[in-house]
């Protein structure tokens, strides 16, 4: 049996719940109905919208674009500041409510998170129904809108959630594939950044059904690794696993904010390599071996996205894991700029049962495993900064991590 996903998404998150946070507070107007946007100081990094009210949006305002570039469009915008802590107070307040149906939750993001309907829908029937329900329960209990969006995959769900809003549910069943998602722009694709999108319109793949129909030989001439999962993101393929928070695999992990938005894998690339090298160690340390590898970004508008990659041999070699971490990031969109990366290990187990390659010399890697372990040793005793990896040497990042 197809399972049956849902996606249930803010409106306007920040915006929402900042009105809804004034609104409590005593204020007259909801901010949500005037010249509105969410920003922070504008001497700062940070002095950017956030989020924009219709009316805002309607002089032309756009979300990530200076709060000086907007007051201009919008003389009597009104900016707000953001509060992040009544936003996870929001969010966890949505998720509260959600796992009174179901404990099947995967969080997304802030404002957002997935739902396996399936194994609840002989308690609360129809699909639609329940869905309009809930958006329901949603503004009364707590007053904000959410898009439900519905489909037999997560792909699917996130695609419908976002077809027209606020305050609407909409199906992208696999049937519904063809008629609903393949007229659409290419752009609304989810997974297509922007340099993304102008790279398939110069090789004039210009609708969904286009790039569902593409070459895929062609295709991996201009995008590599990617080729082949754009092409099943336009055909409606995609996980149907929801991963609940109880399910999730303990792992090691590190995170790090970068100092400026990154829009740049190849930037990318040494914090990546950093980050692998300090899970490596702390996995050594435990003796453990890792199967799955995880990158984890979080872009400029606060969306927190990981894709994993489970590993034919479980290791705990940095090189193994970096090359690993390279792979997924190659298949990441970071178009819109990206302000944390993370990478975590996960599925741990205490050895590694190693199926050998044909082309593998195995002594060679046994020598790496014992490279590795005095190298760790060499760090412990001396520091950190006692041997450093020729390609963080020069760099930035490097220095912040290895001169420790």
């Amino acid at each position: 049996m197809k399972k049956i996903i849902m996606h249930i998404d803010v409106n306007n998150a920040f915006l929402s719940w900042t009105a809804v946070l004034y609104l409590k507070n005593g204020f007259k107007t909801d901010i949500r109905k005037t010249y509105a946007v969410i920003g922070g100081d504008e001497k700062a990094r940070h002095g950017i919208v956030l989020a924009k009210s219709m009316p805002a949006k309607k002089r032309g305002v756009v979300t990530a674009e200076t709060l000086f570039s907007a007051k201009k469009k919008c003389p009597s915008l009104k900016v707000y500041p953001p509060n992040y802590n009544f936003y996870k107070k929001m969010s966890d307040s949505m998720l509260e409510l959600i796992r009174k149906y179901s404990p099947d939750i995967e969080q997304m993001s802030i404002d957002e998170c997935f739902l396996d309907y399936t194994p609840v829908k002989h308690l609360y029937g129809d699909e639609v129904k329940f869905a309009y329900k809930l958006k329901k329960e949603i503004y009364d209990r707590l007053g904000f809108t959410v898009n439900i969006g519905i489909g037999n995959n997560k792909l699917c769900a996130k695609m419908a959630s976002d077809f027209s809003k606020p305050y609407k549910v909409h199906t992208l069943f696999l049937d519904e594939v063809k008629e609903k998602m393949w007229p659409l722009r290419v752009d609304e694709l989810f997974g297509i950044g922007k340099k993304t999108a102008i790279k398939l319109h110069n090789l004039n793949i210009n609708t969904i059904y286009d790039l569902a129909h593409s070459d895929y030989n062609y295709l991996y001439k201009f995008f590599k690794n990617q080729a082949q999962d754009m092409i099943d993101r336009a055909n409606g393929i995609g996980s149907d696993e929801v991963i609940s928070e109880q399910e999730a695999p303990k792992g090691i992990g590190n995170e790090t904010t970068l100092n400026r938005n990154i829009a740049s894998k190849e930037e990318l690339e040494p914090y990546l390599l950093a980050l692998s090298e300090n899970v490596a160690i702390r996995l050594r340390k435990q003796n453990k071996y890792a199967s799955v590898v995880v990158v984890t970004l979080k872009d400029k508008f606060f969306k927190r996205f990981s894709h994993q990659k489970k590993l034919v041999n479980a290791t705990n070699l940095t090189e193994e894991i970096y090359k690993t971490a390279l792979d997924i990031l190659s298949e990441m969109n970071v178009d819109d700029g990206i302000r944390l990366i993370g990478v975590r290990l996960d599925k741990l187990s205490d050895s590694s049962s190693h199926q050998v390659s044909l082309f593998e010399d195995l002594t060679v890697r046994e020598g790496n495993n014992e490279l590795e372990k005095t190298v760790d040793e060499l760090k412990e005793k001396y520091g950190f900064k006692i041997i450093k990896k020729a390609s963080l040497i020069d760099s930035k990042v490097g220095k912040k991590y290895l001169n420790k």
